[in-house]
């Protein structure tokens, strides 16, 4: 499944550089870098713990659909589980994200993220290793290639993987955060 993700997701983004790179020149598609603050806790039945608070870190590519409106797939590795050492997990999410500027430097962004567990605490042995969400968020970029953003990620995907039987195994465990940070694009 990993696999099949990733493979379309690299499709993805090298039929939307190629199509842009006709239309306009590289001049349409920027890359980034980001980092910024996460304070993540599980959502649904298992939302009782203590948020963790975390970092995330990753790169970008912004392409640019028209003046209004682009497409941002990212790469980002983050802290997420929650505030208990053996509920900690680390992700290796993907999110692609549509940016509409609603004024000039300032946009709303929404698209599907989709992660892949890459650490964290014990609870890791009984969660699924892939998450599917929804990320949205809101950011102002400077024209020095600086920008702002803040980003509510809302996970649909259970992650319970427990043993039938072990007491545990019929609660929905599902992963949500709060990122705020700042990036340049270059």
């Amino acid at each position: 499944m990993k696999k099949i993700i990733l493979t379309m997701a690299a499709v993805f983004a090298v039929s939307f550089a190629n199509a842009q790179d006709k239309k306009g020149g590289s001049s349409d598609m920027k890359f980034g870098v980001k980092a910024g603050y996460v304070n993540a806790n599980y959502g649904s039945d298992a939302n009782d713990g203590d948020p963790r608070s975390g970092f995330y870190l990753g790169g970008l590519v912004d392409f640019s659909v028209s003046e209004k409106f682009h497409v941002q797939p990212e790469l980002l590795y983050t802290m997420e589980g929650n505030g208990e050492t053996d509920f900690d997990l680390n992700f290796v999410r993907i999110p692609v994200m549509a940016k509409y500027y609603v004024a000039d430097g300032f946009n709303l962004q929404a698209g599907p993220q989709f992660g892949f567990v890459a650490g964290g605490g014990a609870a890791k042995d009984y969660l699924k290793s892939f998450d599917f969400g929804l990320g949205i968020g809101a950011g102002y970029e400077l024209e020095s290639g600086l920008f702002f953003d803040a980003r509510y990620n809302l996970g649909f995907s259970d992650l319970n993987d427990f043993p039938a039987g072990s007491g545990f195994d019929t609660a929905k465990i599902t992963q949500n955060s709060l990122n705020v940070g700042l990036g340049y694009r270059f």
